[in-house]
């Protein structure tokens, strides 16, 4: 995984460049989503080291199933094609997504809760971490039921635990003292 890294910084470096300059982030992010989602497709994977599918073919084939493309974006999938990159399209996205993040000042919190949050609890939880980072907040949410009650919500390296799970296991460790 920290090789595919490696090799997609690059790409997603020059995909930001672009992007920014073109005053595109969104569309570009847009189109590495849709190309990301693609790229991991099993059947798509077997495309990429299929020794029967030329180069041509193979750049075709991403941008027919890849969606509305520019210029630019078609350019990107043919250079990732010509140097055997189609594979690391989701750390390309993963990496453009935080550099457009940074850009624009935006932070990603990971929420995980025991049980389905209600529009009016997700919006009052993000108003206050937004609040606490004084920043905006792009929230995911995942269901974790072992968390047994509470949420769980990861922002960068921060981790904010607010679960029964953690809770207890604080009390436990403190009997332990």
């Amino acid at each position: 995984m920290a090789e595919n890294v490696t090799i997609a910084r690059p790409y997603a470096d020059a995909a930001f460049e672009l992007a920014r300059g073109a005053g595109a982030l969104g569309p570009w992010s847009e189109a590495l989503d849709r190309l990301a989602a693609v790229a991991a497709d099993p059947s798509m994977k077997a495309c990429f080291t299929d020794p029967n599918l030329s180069a041509d073919q193979l750049n075709k084939l991403m941008l027919d199933v890849g969606g509305d493309l520019n210029a630019e974006q078609q350019n990107f999938v043919r250079v990732l094609v010509e140097n055997e990159r189609l594979q690391v399209l989701p750390e390309i996205r993963d990496l453009f997504v935080a550099l457009k993040n940074e850009h624009e000042g935006v932070l990603e919190a990971e929420i995980a809760s025991a049980f389905p949050l209600d529009d009016a609890t997700l919006a009052s939880l993000k108003a206050d971490l937004e609040a606490r980072f004084k920043a905006a907040i792009n929230v995911s949410v995942t269901l974790a039921p072992e968390l047994i009650g509470g949420v769980r919500i990861a922002v960068g390296d921060e981790v904010i635990d607010a679960s029964v799970r953690g809770k207890l296991a604080n009390m436990a460790a403190a009997l332990k003292n």
